[in-house]
């Protein structure tokens, strides 16, 4: 039944490709990877591969990969993705000495991957579970660890008629998860080479911060303000705290929007009453005599946050909230949306004193009028937020101390 699914899913990707380009880049990269492995697989080589679905897999990976580099100089990286919003971003990584697309999880496609990268052995970061890969693996003895995973109760892994299907499970040499809840949820259905290690995101946004770059044109707006920084925003984040600032002089307004498209820009500035200018189009100088910033470039963001005060982190009125830690971590409160409840560093991040979600524009005017007039709240969550990071970092050495290298 897997290989049939797989079969109608090809199919499917093979029709949508011819009217969706960004289905058109991974249909056509899944093709040509077994061309990049035939170029560029040293047969003489070591390998070690790590799968990533998309860019935020990627990122849990990437301590793992740059220590294993550093330490491991006798050993190659090979990097596939899944997804063109990880291949695409990522294809020129230097610490990787291979990137490419995942080929589909035929049987077929497996032993053809396989017999050319011949990996010593394979990482698999968080949700992904290859049947036909995964079983070949085994099969030849290869170590596989699953990195950075986390189950709950409602995966088809623990639902009675999939008992089959889970038994892929027992094609890792080694669980790493990042709970509790992981590992007894593993144990119910017999899987017990589990530890609980952790989430390497962690470890990657301490290595964010420090890497962190100087942004002149931020810095200058910045200076001698109070600055509220909006990440990865969407218009129903948008919806949410735009109108306070509007009404509110004492705070400046830094937005690095998810989407940067020309319309959305437009309409951001439209419904802001205060003298906004474009990281792009400005100079220092201009951004310092501006009340509102926006982002209108990719690449910043992370080291944005340093400037801010209160930070906002867009996509819980969506599909669900993006990457929190990467403002905490500079030990300021962060804020964002309901849709939050299936990201551990959001709860974790709640239940610590750091994180803050809100509903509606009026909770959001609470919450900012509370920061506002008391600078002794504003700094404890401040704290909090950094507290928290601190002392959930160091997956990345459980995990490669436990593995024979």
């Amino acid at each position: 039944m897997y290989d049939i699914a797989i079969y109608i899913y090809m199919l499917g990707v093979a029709i949508i490709s011819l009217f969706d380009s960004k289905v058109k880049k991974m249909w056509r990269g899944e093709r040509e990877a077994f061309d990049t492995l035939r170029r560029k697989v040293d047969p003489k080589a070591r390998y070690v591969w790590f799968h990533a679905a998309s860019l935020g897999e990627f990122e849990q990976g990437r301590p793992l990969m740059e220590r294993l580099h550093a330490e491991h100089p006798e050993l190659k990286i090979l990097l596939t993705f899944f997804s063109p919003s990880g291949y695409e971003v990522r294809k020129d990584y230097a610490v990787a000495d291979i990137v490419c697309y995942l080929p589909l999880d035929t049987r077929r496609n497996a032993l053809r991957f396989l017999r050319l990268v011949k990996p010593e052995m394979a990482f698999f970061i968080k949700y992904e579970f290859w049947y036909n890969y995964l079983h070949i693996l085994k099969h030849r003895g290869i170590p596989v660890y699953s990195v950075a995973s986390i189950f709950r109760p409602g995966q088809v892994f623990f639902r009675w008629y999939a008992r089959t299907y889970a038994r892929v499970l027992r094609c890792f040499t080694h669980f790493y998860v990042q709970n509790e809840v992981s590992r007894e949820l593993l144990a119910t259905i017999g899987i017990t080479n589990v530890s609980v290690t952790g989430d390497t995101r962690f470890d990657r946004v301490l290595q964010i911060k420090a890497q962190a770059r100087s942004l002149p044109i931020v810095e200058a707006f910045a200076k001698g303000h109070s600055v509220f920084v909006a990440g990865s925003s969407w218009p129903p984040d948008g919806d949410r705290f735009l109108p306070y600032f509007n009404s509110h002089k004492e705070w400046k307004l830094l937005i690095a929007p998810h989407e940067i498209g020309e319309s959305h820009l437009r309409q951001i500035e439209q419904r802001l009453e205060k003298k906004t200018v474009r990281y792009t189009q400005t100079t220092p100088e201009e951004a310092a005599e501006a009340e509102c910033l926006i982002i209108d470039c990719f690449g910043l963001l992370s080291s944005a946050y340093r400037y801010g005060r209160v930070a906002y982190v867009g996509g819980g009125f969506g599909v669900g909230i993006h990457n929190v830690l990467e403002a905490a971590v500079w030990g300021i409160p962060v804020i964002f949306g309901p849709n939050n409840k299936h990201f551990q560093e959001a709860q974790g991040l709640m239940a610590a004193g750091g994180g803050f979600e809100i509903n509606t524009e009026d909770d959001f005017t609470t919450l900012m009028g509370s920061f506002s007039s008391d600078a002794k709240r504003l700094a404890d969550a401040g704290h909090s937020a950094a507290d928290y990071v601190a002392s959930c970092t160091g997956a990345t050495e459980k995990i490669l101390a436990d593995i024979d290298l």
